[in-house]
C-alpha cells in the first residue's frame, strides 16, 4: 500500500498534482477541503458548521476533519494506497492519522511538500478566484489562511521530517516539471519499501529450501528461528538449554524463548531490505508481537506463504529425514513426528486466519520439484511486492 501526503501551502498546485498521482499510482484521493466543499454543498450539519469557518480562512476544527477522513479510508480498505491531499495540517492531525493507518496495518510513505514563494501564491489564487468564484479566494483570506499555514501547519513538517518521511519538492516551474518532480521522489521512496515474508508449512513442508532461495532472490534476511535454535542448543547458552527439553519431545518451544531470539535478530540486522520468517509467528501472540517489533521500524509484514503439503507425505519426509545426519530430535518416532504435526495444526490455525483476514495470506502447493515450488513462490511474492511498492 503506497500512502502520501502532499503539503504545501494554499495555491501551491495541490489539488493539480493530486490528480496526476493519483492516476498514475492507482489512489484513493482524500481531499479534506473537496470533502467539506461537498458537505456545504449539500447543507448537511457537517458542512452548515464548516461554513463560517472556512469563509473567514480559518481552518475546519479536527473533529469535524477527522470524522470525514475516517470514513473515507475504512470505506476504502482495500485500495492501493491513499493520497492526502492537505492533511495533516496540525500535529494532531499527524498523529492522527498515524493511527488511522495503522487500522490496515499501514504507514505514511511520504510526505511531500510543494515549496513556492509567497508571492506567486497570492498571484495564483486571485487568478483562480476569477475562474472558480470561491469566496475564499480574495486577498483579505489569502493572507489570512497563509498566515494560519505558518504558524500552525508547517509544524507537521517537522513531524515528518524527524521520522525522515518529509521531502522538499520545488513548486516552481510548468506542469509536467513539477509532477516529474513529485514522481521521481517518490519512485525513489518505494525502491526502499521493505519486503517481509511470513513463511509457514509444517515441519517436513520444505520451507527452509525456499525461505533460503527466496531470501537470496531478493535481497532479504533470512530468519529461521528453528537453526537459530540449534545453534543456542549445540552452544549450550541458557536459552538452548531452555529449549532443548522441548524441542526433544516433539512440542513448541514457548513464546518467550522465540520472540528473545526473533527480537535479537531483527535489532542486528534493522539495515535490511526486510525479512523471510521461517516457521515465525507459529501462535497469535507471536503474530502479535512480530508486527510491533517491525513496527518500530515503520514496517509490517508483506505477506504470509503457506506451503501446504498432504500429512501422509509429511510423514514420509520426516521419517527419511530422522535417518539422516540432518534428522531433528523429533524425526526420531512416528509418536513425535505426529504430535509435532498436530501441534502445527492446533496452534498455526489462527495465526493463518489471522493473516486471511488482513488479505495476505496464501497456500502454495508444497507437492514437487524444489524448482517447481520455487517458481509457484516466487510468483506470487513478486505480486505482493508489487502491491506494497
Amino acid at each position: 500500500m503506497l500512502n502520501i501526503a502532499l503539503f504545501g501551502p494554499p495555491g501551491a498546485g495541490k489539488g493539480t498534482q493530486s490528480m496526476l498521482l493519483i492516476e498514475k499510482y492507482n489512489l484513493t484521493y482524500i481531499s479534506t477541503g473537496d470533502i467539506l466543499r461537498a458537505e456545504i454543498k449539500a447543507k448537511s450539519d457537517l458542512g452548515m458548521q464548516a461554513q463560517a469557518i472556512i469563509d473567514k480562512g480559518g481552518l475546519a476544527p479536527d473533529e469535524l476533519i477527522i470524522q470525514i477522513i475516517e470514513k473515507k479510508i475504512l470505506e476504502n480498505a482495500d485500495s492501493n494506497g491513499f493520497l492526502f491531499d492537505g492533511f495533516p495540517r496540525t500535529m494532531v492531525q499527524a498523529y492522527i492519522l498515524e493511527a488511522l493507518l495503522l487500522k490496515l496495518n499501514a504507514t505514511l510513505n511520504c510526505m511531500l511538500c510543494l515549496d513556492v514563494p509567497e508571492d506567486e501564491l497570492i498571484r495564483r489564487i486571485l487568478e483562480r478566484g476569477k475562474v472558480s468564484g470561491r469566496a475564499d479566494d480574495n486577498e483579505e483570506v489569502i493572507q489570512v489562511r497563509l498566515k494560519e499555514y505558518n504558524t500552525k501547519t508547517l509544524q507537521v513538517i517537522d513531524f515528518y521530517k524527524v521520522r525522515n518521511q518529509y521531502i522538499p519538492i520545488e513548486g516552481l516551474g510548468t506542469i509536467e516539471e513539477v509532477f516529474e518532480r513529485l514522481t521521481e521522489s517518490i519512485d525513489h521512496t518505494l525502491t526502499n519499501v521493505w519486503l517481509n515474508i511470513v513463511l509457514l508449512g509444517a515441519p517436513g513442508a520444505g520451507k527452509g529450501t525456499q525461505g533460503r532461495l527466496m531470501a537470496e532472490k531478493y535481497n532479504l534476511y533470512y530468519i529461521s528461528t528453528g537453526a537459530k535454535l540449534r545453534r543456542e542448543v549445540k552452544g549450550g547458552t541458557e536459552i538452548g538449554k531452555k529449549a532443548k527439553a522441548f524441542l526433544d519431545k516433539g512440542e513448541l518451544v514457548p513464546d518467550e524463548i522465540i520472540i528473545q531470539l526473533i527480537e535479537n535478530e531483527i535489532k542486528k540486522h534493522a539495515n535490511e531490505r526486510g525479512f523471510v520468517f521461517k516457521g515465525f509467528p507459529r501462535t497469535m501472540l507471536q503474530a502479535y508481537i512480530l508486527d510491533g517489533l517491525l513496527r518500530r521500524l515503520n514496517s509490517s509484514v508483506s505477506l504470509a506463504l503457506e506451503v501446504k503439503v498432504p500429512t501422509l507425505e509429511l510423514l514420509k519426509r520426516l521419517h527419511a529425514r530422522g535417518l539422516t545426519e540432518k534428522a531433528r530430535s523429533y524425526d526420531t518416532s512416528i509418536e513425535l513426528i505426529i504430535n509435532r504435526l498436530e501441534e502445527y495444526e492446533q496452534k498455526t490455525a489462527r495465526v493463518v486466519e489471522y493473516y486471511k483476514k488482513q488479505g495476505k495470506y496464501q497456500a502454495i502447493d508444497g507437492v514437487g520439484s524444489a524448482d517447481e515450488i520455487y517458481d509457484t513462490l516466487s510468483t506470487t511474492v513478486e505480486k505482493a511486492f508489487r502491491r506494497a511498492r
